[in-house]
Order: C-alpha cells, then sequence, then structure tokens
C-alpha cells in the first residue's frame, strides 16, 4: 500500500509518515514547497503520478486569529485546496482522510459533542475547516473525516513548548481556565490514523486522547510534571483578549470510535508525560 501525507512537515504530518513507515507501508511525504495544495493542476498531477491507494490530508491552515484578517488564503487552503485533493482522489478512485476540528461546532454547552451535533463555527477558522468537511463529503466517495483538537507533537509549535519556554522566563503565567478540551499527542493520534486508513470504515470521527481539562489544568499539570515552579493563574476568557473567538466547550465525544471497533486514546495525561521523557532538554 502506498499513502500520500500532506503536511508532511507539520506536527501530525511528521508522525503519520513515520507510523506509516512502522507499519511496513510506503509514505509519500509532501508539504511546501514540493507541492500547493491550492493549485488544482498540481495536485492531478501528483497524486496521479504517484500511483497512491490513498491520501491522508493533514496540510491544513491552523493560525486562529490570522484566518479571522486574512480570510481569503485561510479559505485557499482550507476549503479549495481540500477541495481539490478530494477531487483528485475521487477520480483515482482512492481513499481520503480529512483532518477537521472540534471548532466546527458552537463551542456552547457542556455536554460532549456527537458527530452528528448540528455545526455552528465561533470563527472564520472553524467555517474554513467546516466548508473542508463538505468539500470532502460531496466530490470524494471514500472518505474519513476525522476531528481533532488541542493537538502537541514533537516536530513544530505547540502549547506545551510555549509554557516550557515561559516557564524558564516568567514567574507567573496567566491561562484561561473557562475553555474546556482535551490535549491531544500527535503520536497516539497517528497511530489511529494509520490503523483507520487501511479500512474501509469510512465516515465522521472524533479523536482526541481521553479525559477533558481546562487550558489552565493542562498548564498546571506540565509545571508539575516538567518540575517547573512557575505558578499558573487561572482567568477568563475575557480577561485574554485575542482576535478570534476560542470555543468554551471542546469536548468531543468518542462513541464513534468505539462504534468502528477502534481503540480509544490513552488519557491526556498519560501521552503528556510521555512526551516530555521524549523532549530534549533544550527544547524552547
Amino acid at each position: 500500500m502506498k499513502i500520500i501525507v500532506t503536511g508532511s512537515k507539520g506536527q501530525l504530518g511528521t508522525d503519520v509518515v513515520c507510523e506509516l513507515h512502522k507499519n511496513g507501508i510506503e509514505a509519500i511525504g509532501t508539504d511546501l514547497p514540493e507541492l500547493d495544495i491550492t493549485d488544482s493542476d498540481a495536485v492531478e498531477s501528483f497524486i496521479s503520478q504517484s500511483g497512491a491507494d490513498a491520501v491522508i490530508h493533514c496540510a491544513a491552515f491552523t493560525n486562529v486569529d490570522i484566518a479571522e484578517t486574512n480570510k481569503e488564503i485561510c479559505r485557499r487552503v482550507n476549503v479549495d485546496g481540500t477541495r481539490n485533493i478530494a477531487r483528485s482522489c475521487a477520480r483515482h478512485e482512492i481513499k481520503m482522510l480529512y483532518i477537521s476540528t472540534d471548532y466546527v461546532f458552537s463551542g456552547e454547552g457542556n455536554a460532549p459533542f456527537e458527530t452528528d451535533c448540528p455545526t455552528m463555527p465561533c470563527n472564520y477558522y472553524g467555517e474554513s475547516k467546516l466548508e473542508g468537511e463538505k468539500a470532502v463529503s460531496e466530490n470524494c466517495g471514500k472518505y474519513f473525516i476525522v476531528r481533532i483538537s488541542w493537538v502537541f507533537g514533537e516536530n513544530g509549535k505547540n502549547f506545551v513548548k510555549t509554557m516550557l519556554r515561559l516557564s524558564k522566563e516568567r514567574k507567573e503565567i496567566t491561562v484561561v481556565n473557562d475553555q474546556i478540551g482535551s490535549p491531544t499527542y500527535t503520536k497516539d493520534l497517528s497511530k489511529l490514523l494509520c490503523n483507520m486508513i487501511v479500512t474501509d470504515k469510512y465516515g465522521v470521527y472524533h479523536a482526541t486522547n481521553e479525559g477533558f481539562c481546562s487550558w489552565a489544568e493542562f498548564a498546571s499539570k506540565i509545571m508539575e510534571l516538567s518540575g517547573a515552579e512557575t505558578k499558573i493563574i487561572p482567568v477568563t476568557s475575557a480577561e485574554y483578549k485575542s482576535v478570534a473567538k476560542r470555543p468554551s466547550n471542546s469536548r468531543l465525544s468518542k462513541k464513534s470510535l468505539d462504534i468502528g471497533s477502534f481503540e480509544r486514546l490513552p488519557h491526556w495525561q498519560n501521552a503528556l508525560e510521555r512526551y516530555l521523557d521524549n523532549l530534549p532538554d533544550n527544547i524552547n
């Protein structure tokens, strides 16, 4: 089997490529500048010449705040680029796995969102990812849509690395305590995605590490496990200004994984412990 991985230089894409290789599957990793997914002809040529059996589409515009002020580039990548890949997959009758987000929901309430809950994004990034979902479902017959949240990995920037860096510079850090979700380790997620893509259990899934916490609780656990003495000061979202609105409820139900007979990911605290053990001491 041969699988294309877009966004192969990113946090998730890097680990997906590694996991595919571990499973004895040929991975064709691609990212900018090798492939511009907003160029439909380039996408068709790449997929056509690859002889791939599937595409795991990790590439995305993920800067939530910049998405609000530069909607055009966000849309080109998350919607148009995704549509280009979906249409090419359909032409060649191959599978497509699209990485989506909890941001497709309203972010309101306290209950975990099921896969069939009404979608109502609270910011433009969420809108673009929802449009990406529609582009996949409307153009590709063999598709998986996997919604994830609060991702952290060993490659690239993320919340954990930011907290570790700030812990060396400050005695106190303010972190929001009214946004609840599930931190998700890319290595755990990659295993699931690679197990999923070799099946024909198409549909929409939610995939995060188990358990819920606030960003402030997540930050406190990072300090505890890393041995940092920096104090986390919980604040409300109203006190912590940002360009784009963030969802207060990012809880995702994982019943879809049970129905598909896929193994759930470990608890986020267990994932964080393993992640910190794998980070080099000089990380910043």
